[in-house]
């Protein structure tokens, strides 16, 4: 799969999987059937975590082909990464918390060798190995196989599950604070007190086609346990009732002005904020950094094309923006984190989307489920 770091190519790539292979995805969906053949998955997450394309977007023109009962799956997981954000969104010292438990336990594990065997792909589990080379060439992972891995870096490995979410943050293009920190919780039990997610030969090989062998893993091992107990807090995700004619920033996860819920608005002029790695708690690589860039520069050109003034600044220096701002929410992650961290004074914009569907994020998915139908409904 060729992630173009482009919206145009992206919507290449969303309709021809919406005219080809969106009729067998929930039948397909969780086959890996390797890096060379990614037709029964729609490969567009990279694209969504940075709002090249958005979720309602990706949405109605599914149901423009198909049902929602025939969508369901689809619908379902494209809706998991909104349910993740708003999850966070209302639990934010998870990720905070997160971040300070990464930092103790990278001291800890700096001269593992059973660390540094996992991260160059050196381990005894070979779909492991081949798991980490596809991550870090391809910068992609089928998401059952995300599963398989965090399971296996966990409980075969026997490596923190905190240095895995960083090891995913580093490379993957469609790395996200929350899909990626949650999911990471999920599989060690810890997200779902007492449940964890163990992966297992025979699904590995069912679902690889037997791509694999030399499979010996831990199929018994016991949920990671956390004495940890997050409270959901009271946010106010209210805009204000007026726009003023402020200048307005963008940030790495809305990159699509022209199809956000703010495009018909007169701003003064929009500034696009770059986030170095250095600035970062995770370490980015530079595919990654240049993927980022990337779809930064092609949110520019669109802009320009439009006629709408724009700039692309770093991220430190929104410091020196002597003037009111109005910025694109960013979502609880690195950019939010900055932000707070130094005070600064933004207005921050919500999306309808989300200021609608989390209200539904204050307890698991299958109660989220509840209330898709009612969530498409609104928007559609």
């Amino acid at each position: 799969m060729d992630f173009s770091p482009s919206r145009a190519l992206a919507i290449d790539n969303l309709n021809q999987f919406l005219e080809n292979n969106l009729f067998e995805y929930s039948k397909l969906r969780n086959f890996d059937f390797g890096p060379n053949n990614r037709s029964n998955i729609s490969c567009l997450s990279p694209y969504i975590t940075h709002g090249i394309i958005s979720e309602l977007e990706l949405i109605k023109k599914s149901l423009s082909k198909f049902s929602f009962i025939k969508n369901e799956k689809f619908i379902q997981e494209i809706l998991w990464r909104t349910y993740w954000k708003g999850w966070l969104e209302l639990r934010p010292s998870v990720w905070t918390d997160y971040l300070s438990e990464l930092k103790k336990i990278s001291k800890e594990f700096k001269d593992s060798t059973n660390y540094k065997s996992a991260i160059e792909g050196n381990t005894n589990v070979e779909c492991f190995n081949e798991w980490v080379k596809e991550l870090k060439e391809r910068n992609y992972l089928h998401n059952h196989a995300r599963m398989w891995f965090a399971s296996i870096w966990i409980f075969t490995l026997n490596l923190p599950w905190q240095l895995g979410a960083e090891f995913f943050m580093k490379h993957l293009y469609d790395g996200d604070a929350a899909a990626n920190t949650l999911g990471w919780r999920w599989v060690a039990g810890i997200q779902t007190p007492g449940k964890n997610y163990l992966a297992s030969e025979w699904n590995i090989k069912k679902f690889t086609n037997n791509r694999f062998q030399n499979i010996k893993l831990n199929e018994e091992a016991k949920p990671i346990f956390s004495d940890k107990i997050y409270s959901v807090i009271d946010r106010n995700f209210d805009n204000p009732k007026i726009l003023e004619e402020k200048t307005l920033l963008i940030f790495e996860n809305n990159l699509s002005f022209e199809i956000s819920d703010f495009n018909n608005k007169k701003f003064k002029k929009i500034i696009l904020i770059s986030n170095k790695s250095e600035n970062r708690a995770i370490v980015l690589s530079e595919n990654v950094m240049k993927f980022k860039s990337q779809l930064i520069e092609d949110q520019k050109k669109r802009l320009e094309e439009k006629s709408i003034s724009c700039e692309i600044i770093d991220l430190t220096e929104i410091q020196n923006i002597n003037e009111d701002t109005y910025g694109l929410y960013p979502t609880v992650g690195e950019n939010l984190d900055y932000i707070n961290l130094n005070k600064l004074k933004i207005e921050f914009l919500y999306r309808k989307l989300d200021q609608f569907s989390w209200q539904y994020c204050n307890k698991g998915f299958f109660n989220f489920k509840n209330y898709i139908p009612k969530i498409i409904t609104t928007f559609n």
